[in-house]
């Protein structure tokens, strides 16, 4: 009997000293997707891949234009038209659509790629902005990815402004 009440004693001293660890314990969650939308380099990285790609995106609508004025100018003046004219016009018709479609798949894949590539750096650089913050504020984890997380512990708002360049902000302003 004796030795079950120590037991019970130094189990209640354990789990005094584990509850007393854990108060100290600092966990923050951040939200990625929001990082991928509103923070300064992501958004940044967006302007630069439009700005990139528009050149491409413009002669893709041009092919388009001239698709659709092309299949318009068939159903329209196709009567009038002798049937090596016509049989002309739909082979390049056909033609175009299928430049159209080869284009338009190399260009989602290569914005796709591009995205990809400017959103690891973003991550790259969200992640350092993650490891400061953690580092300065004491934090023993921080998580990227939850189900669900308390506004309390959510550390966002100081990553965003972290890479904006607001790296003296100790305190979260929400």
């Amino acid at each position: 009997m004796k030795n079950m009440t120590i037991k019970a004693a130094l189990l209640v001293l354990l789990l005094g000293a584990g509850a007393s660890q854990a108060a100290d314990f600092k966990v923050g969650v951040v939200d990625t997707e929001r990082l991928l939308r509103e923070s300064e380099p992501a958004m940044k990285a967006e302007k630069k891949i439009e700005k990139e790609f528009s050149g491409r995106d413009h002669e893709i609508k041009a092919m388009m234009k001239q698709a659709k004025e092309l299949q318009t100018l068939l159903e329209k003046d196709g009567g009038t038209l002798s049937d090596a004219d016509h049989r002309n016009k739909e082979r390049e018709l056909a033609g175009l659509n299928a430049n159209l479609q080869r284009m338009q798949r190399e260009f989602r894949e290569d914005l796709n790629l591009r995205k990809n590539e400017e959103l690891a750096i973003v991550m790259e650089q969200a992640n350092k902005a993650i490891q400061a913050i953690s580092e300065t504020e004491k934090y023993d984890l921080v998580l990227q990815e939850a189900v669900y997380r308390n506004p309390r512990i959510d550390i966002t708002d100081k990553v965003i402004r972290h890479l904006a360049g607001d790296k003296a902000d100790g305190k979260d302003n929400k």
